[in-house]
């Protein structure tokens, strides 16, 4: 039986076509299961019924027209209880509904399976018999995991018809994503393709058949010109018979079928990429399903030379396209290297078909201000081509090709984004102070470019956080001593009569280093932060001499220690960076300052020791990034889960709490460092809290600050004492929303002023 699954699975996926991929399923269900009726029901939330979408058994005319609505029939009975039911006698079921257009009166038995997608029912997989019986455990086993395996492929069928449903009906094409950076934008899109892979080809039909032709003409004959250069520069290296490889690929390539069936394709309508990755896709197909292994172990040669050919495609299209202005970047995977490699010119927004709202992208994209949605879906990027889009950062919209209305009614909100910006740089240069008196440092996180621009201090009063381990990041091996002295003097030196926090080298996790490879199954539970410096005493000793040496002269600098997760682990750090001091000191013909030390809170285990910490280090920063995400056990860079990481989840809102009582308890210096102090309501709730400094990125200090500046500190605990009451982050966002708008600062949570 798993042989036939996964050809089936197979089978599907290579499908462009929902409609025939669903009709030859069906098909190939009832055969494997030798029944007599396989049919695929799917879901429709807007006119609240399962639509007969394919089926092999029941009338070919009820196709597309029968529909069973989620409270009804036995199809109703899958959806509501979201589990297998299997009947031996459907027609006295009382939950049995009579369609007489689909003509199933002599089927008795029935087994349906919903199938299901991130807690969502997409539709309902049943098969039919006429002889009345249970159909055996095999059997319902055997449907139900293949509905499991289809969830992802009608999934992600479903996101890239909204695109279409929505041009045909409205002339409105219209994208929900996830909201990761707030922000509205009006632009055009330019497309980054993902490196050559078959696999991340999505399939689209543009038409234009003579220009896809010749494009794929070009990019076969770029691609034989490789194969003639690696051939010629192996030459003599290895034996004569090795280098037949290329003549195969070669002899592949000038296959009157092979290409014969690419361009045969293209004059279906597809695009090159779309018409290579079918046809390749199909012959790895009938590859993999001989028995000789040697032919079978072909099926890696043909996706090899596949590839080949779609990087001198993708090349191809590049080549022809220029960056628009008011670009709006899009891309499978937007990374920050991505971002950073086209915010000078001119980019508004981006739009990921994957990834999370807590990637370092997008924690770059909130430092650069730029508006960006996250986990669009396997929507084809063919599909965003030359067109102009609105992004609202804030709610996850993207419309392409807006009408007119549409794109006047966002120019206005942007003009008014636009005024209030030009509003809150009037508190710039003011101290941030609620209307009662309460006040609060507002920092700037610093290290996200390799050398820190004093200029863009924008009202902060210090560095909360610098990440040192950015210029780590940005070099081929450990910088040197000398290096990091003057890079830290000229950091300490922008906030000469202020604090400067230098966090010690925090690598690991998803932040590695190309010279120190780290390779771990948890990687976020693993060998990260103080425990890699630690291990490495050489590596942490001169990172706190190069830190002690910048500070001379200056003293404002400020020790923090990452991922502390006990007692011991702040002992050795200390005793090194004591260790270090002294180093210094006998060095030094002038006085060194000794600077204070702190740590950060963001393993969980520390909430349960804050009274011992506290007695052995000078200030506590919490990072409630790791921190969320360590409480909730959610990796925030896996999609699948993402949408589960939230900093307003009651027990992360209970647990900030309880560290600000604990502070001044022991009465310590308490600060934090993650993306919550840089949102409104999330700054709101931690002024009400206790924190003492708060910091964020540049483009945010402004903003918190016009808020902070505009509420009672009164006001703000009473939201507090409220908020902790609730039991859903939902609950949370939703009352917080409420209170700004009343508070008449809605314009910093939604579009508009």
């Amino acid at each position: 039986m798993l042989t036939t699954l996964r050809r089936i699975v197979l089978a599907f996926g290579q499908e462009p076509e929902l409609g025939n991929a669903l009709q030859n399923l069906v098909a190939q269900v009832k055969t494997a299961m030798a029944t007599e009726c396989c049919s695929v029901y799917l879901a429709d939330y807007e006119r609240e019924h399962f639509l007969l979408t394919a089926s092999d058994g029941l009338a070919k005319a009820s196709l597309g027209q029968v529909t069973i609505g989620f409270s009804e029939g036995l199809v109703g009975l899958v959806g509501q209880r979201e589990e297998p039911i299997n009947i031996a006698d459907a027609q006295h079921h009382p939950r049995f509904k009579h369609a007489p257009e689909v003509k199933e009166e002599d089927f008795n038995a029935f087994l349906g399976t919903p199938i299901i997608h991130q807690r969502r029912v997409l539709g309902i997989l049943s098969v039919q018999q006429k002889q009345a019986r249970q159909f055996n455990e095999n059997e319902e086993a055997f449907l139900v995991t293949l509905a499991a395996q289809l969830a992802m492929a009608i999934a992600n069928a479903e996101t890239t018809g909204i695109l279409s449903r929505n041009k045909n009906q409205q002339n409105r094409q219209y994208v929900q994503g996830v909201p990761a950076s707030p922000g509205l934008a009006i632009g055009n899109f330019y497309i980054s393709y993902p490196k050559a892979q078959l696999s991340s080809v999505s399939l689209s039909k543009v038409g234009q058949v003579d220009k896809q032709t010749k494009i794929f003409q070009h990019a076969v004959l770029k691609t034989k010109r490789d194969l003639s250069q690696m051939s010629e520069r192996m030459q003599g290296a290895i034996p004569e018979d090795a280098l037949d490889i290329f003549e195969m690929y070669k002899h592949m390539l000038e296959s009157a079928s092979l290409g014969d069936e690419i361009v045969e394709k293209i004059s279906l309508g597809w695009n090159a990429e779309s018409a290579l990755k079918l046809v390749i896709d199909q012959y790895v197909i009938q590859f993999e399903s001989v028995e000789d292994p040697y032919i079978r172990e072909r099926s890696t040669d043909i996706k090899d030379l596949g590839n080949r050919v779609l990087f001198h495609l993708q090349e191809e299209e590049a080549s022809r396209e220029q960056v628009p202005k008011n670009m709006i970047l899009v891309a499978t995977d937007v990374t920050a290297s991505l971002l950073a490699e086209y915010q000078h010119k001119g980019l508004k927004a981006i739009v990921s078909l994957s990834g999370s709202t807590n990637s370092h992208a997008v924690i770059l994209a909130r430092a650069l201000a730029i508006p960006a949605i996250m986990a669009v879906g396997n929507i084809s990027l063919a599909n965003f081509k030359y067109k102009q889009a609105i992004i609202d950062g804030y709610s996850g919209e993207i419309f392409l090709s807006p009408d007119a209305a549409l794109l006047s009614e966002y120019q206005h909100l942007v003009r008014e984004e636009d005024e209030l910006q030009e509003l809150i740089k009037e508190v710039i240069d003011l101290p941030a102070i609620t209307k009662d008196g309460k006040s609060i440092e507002l920092l700037l996180n610093a290290g996200l470019s390799a050398e820190f621009d004093s200029s863009m201090k924008n009202g902060a009063v210090g560095i909360g956080l610098y990440r040192t381990e950015i210029p780590f990041m940005e070099r081929n091996c450990f910088p040197s001593e000398h290096e990091q002295v003057n890079l830290y003097h000229t950091v300490l030196r922008s906030f000469p009569r202020q604090p400067v926090v230098m966090r010690t080298l925090d690598v690991g996790g998803d932040k590695a280093l190309p010279y120190f490879p780290i390779n771990e199954d948890n990687p976020f539970l693993g060998w990260r932060g103080i425990r890699i410096t630690l291990d490495h005493p050489e590596i942490f000793l001169v990172q706190v001499r190069a830190m002690l040496k910048a500070n001379v002269g200056i003293g404002n600098l400020e020790i923090m220690l990452p991922m502390i997760s006990g007692v011991t682990e702040v002992d050795d750090a200390v005793r090194l960076v004591n260790q270090a001091y002294f180093e210094v000191c006998n060095e030094s013909d002038t006085p060194v300052s000794k600077p204070k030390i702190g740590i950060m809170l963001e393993v969980p285990s520390v909430l349960f020791q804050l009274e011992e910490l506290a007695k052995k280090v000078d200030f506590f920063s919490v990072g409630s990034n790791d921190l969320t995400q360590y409480l909730l056990a959610v990796d925030r860079n896996n999609s699948r889960v993402a949408p589960l990481y939230d900093s307003y989840h009651p027990a992360v809102l209970r647990a900030l709490n309880h560290i600000a009582e604990q502070a001044q308890l022991f009465l310590i210096e308490l600060s934090l460092c993650g993306e919550l102090a840089s949102e409104p309501g999330g700054a709101l709730l931690l002024l009400a809290m206790g924190y003492d400094k708060l910091s964020m990125n540049t483009h945010n200090i402004p903003k918190v600050k016009w808020v902070l500046r505009h509420i009672d500190y009164t006001q703000a605990q009473l939201i507090l004492s409220h908020c902790l009451m609730l039991s859903t982050p939902k609950q949370v966002h939703n009352y917080l929303n409420e209170q700004l708008e009343l508070l008449g600062l809605g314009g910093f949570v939604r579009a508009g002023k």
